[in-house]
């Protein structure tokens, strides 16, 4: 694994994105050759800014490749998965490619360089990819990992590996029994302890030990052990740095405060401070400003249904736990809590307008936010600002959910791209592992990548209510 902050990236991943830059990059040299292979003078030569438009032809192209997740590890994939998202993702980038070069007419190339040069990289991106979907199906980087524990903690170890959405590919060798733990895994996978970890490790050819144990008192982890292992030159790993690691997550039933206090991340410098807010008006006036005329529209869509106020404010908790009034554009009815009590959203709620149901699911109604952004109530990215009625409830009900106000909330963020819309307690519990996630490891790094899956969101419209 890779690390870009304290972010961990896939080494396989890493490598696939920087091989399709290449050949990216060497489809524009490639299509101007071609085209004009009966010139007697060198093309290359005709084009002195050759290599920014071909920098810039690989940029958008990844890009449009991330937003439709293309760069999302999955290791059961099939030619036709790939072919299906491959296409899309091309014609993003030629609309994208084509507007970059109206604005930048110096470094276009024309239309028959430019239909050569997407063939040739959809040639070379198709066959990379098929050469890694052979390589997951041989078995490479594969790691083999061994759980110590075989209690809940365990399970949902293996549950994580099992559902394909870890950040490395594994195979389980087996789990070993710990003292006061009580198995929750079928016997064929419970390896005897009768014998040393690290013997077990060999025989196994594990790689790596993840401590899976809830109950660490009374001698249950087995130090000198585990320390041997690692001198041996097996890797070991807790839980909760295996589920960050993998998942992106926090895991906070099975979380030790020490583990917070004594770990990395949670950086909180000036330099931070500054690149964050340089950031967040950046990206908040430059979407405000494209955005511009969808946000009109929808406005006069949303007083033509049913004269009602185009926007609404509602109290939510910032940082700090300081309260403000953030700014969306109305998708439910007026008065749409005016029985009682605030209600959490469902799913196909009675309350949404026609219109509110259409902006919701493109995300269109979270634009008016901006203003918050720019009066610095709000980043870009960060958490999911809640309201005081449910903050008060979830801090009694989640442990360490305070901890979510550390910085300040956010348009999108880890969950919001992550999870789907929140409609419970239990809800907030799985947002809540995404949101510690960022709060510990934020950086300028990883609010870009949650942009680029923001943008996949709204494509596909995954999460919205």
């Amino acid at each position: 694994m890779l690390r870009i902050g304290n972010h961990h990236i896939s080494k396989r991943i890493s490598l696939l994105l920087l091989i399709e830059i290449v050949i990216l990059v060497t489809s524009v040299y490639l299509g101007l050759n071609v085209r004009f292979i009966d010139s007697l003078r060198s093309p290359i030569n005709e084009f002195p800014d050759l290599w920014l438009s071909s920098i810039v032809f690989a940029g958008v192209i990844v890009f449009s490749m991330s937003a439709l997740g293309m760069y999302q590890l999955q290791f059961n994939s099939r030619f036709r998965t790939i072919l299906i998202r491959l296409m899309p993702s091309l014609a993003l980038g030629f609309g994208l490619i084509t507007v970059a070069f109206y604005v930048l007419p110096a470094l276009y190339f024309g239309r028959g360089v430019l239909g050569l040069v997407f063939l040739f990289s959809a040639l070379g991106i198709l066959c990379v990819r098929i050469a890694f979907l052979k390589t997951s199906q041989f078995n490479l980087f594969e790691s083999r990992v061994l759980f110590f524990g075989a209690g809940e903690l365990a399970k949902e170890c293996a549950d994580l590996v099992g559902s394909g959405r870890t950040n490395h590919k594994y195979q389980i060798v087996g789990f070993v029994e710990a003292p006061n733990d009580q198995t929750c895994l079928p016997a064929k996978s419970v390896l005897p302890s009768t014998e040393a970890l690290l013997a077990t490790a060999r025989r196994h050819k594990a790689t790596e030990i993840v401590v899976s144990v809830k109950n660490r008192r009374g001698g249950g982890i087995p130090i000198k052990e585990l320390l041997d292992c690692k001198l041996h030159g097996v890797h070991v790993t807790d839980s909760a740095t295996f589920f960050e690691r993998e998942a992106c997550q926090i895991r906070v039933d099975s979380l030790q405060p020490s583990w917070l206090v004594f770990g990395n991340g949670f950086d909180q410098s000036f330099m931070r401070a500054f690149c964050k807010r340089t950031f967040d008006l950046v990206v908040s006036l430059l979407i405000a400003f494209i955005s511009l005329p969808v946000m009109v529209l929808t406005a006069v869509l949303i007083y033509v249904e049913d004269k009602g106020p185009i926007f609404y404010k509602q109290e939510r908790v910032g940082k700090g736990g300081k309260t403000y009034f953030v700014l969306k554009f109305r998708s439910m009815r007026n008065n749409a809590e005016a029985a009682g009590s605030p209600q959490w959203a469902s799913k196909k709620d009675p309350r949404t307008t026609r219109i509110g149901a259409i902006i919701r699911v493109l995300r269109i109604d979270e634009l008016p936010q901006i203003l918050n952004v720019v009066k610095g109530e709000m980043s870009f990215v960060g958490p999911r600002p809640e309201r005081p009625y449910f903050v008060e409830q979830l801090c009694q009900q989640i442990p360490f959910y305070d901890v979510r106000h550390s910085i300040k909330p956010g348009i999108t963020g880890m969950a919001q791209v992550r999870y789907p819309y929140g409609a419970s307690v239990q809800d907030a519990i799985q947002k809540l592992q995404y949101d510690l996630y960022y709060v510990k490891n934020n950086s300028l790094f990883l609010d870009m990548l949650i942009l680029i899956d923001t943008v996949q969101v709204v494509l596909l419209g995954k999460g919205a209510r």
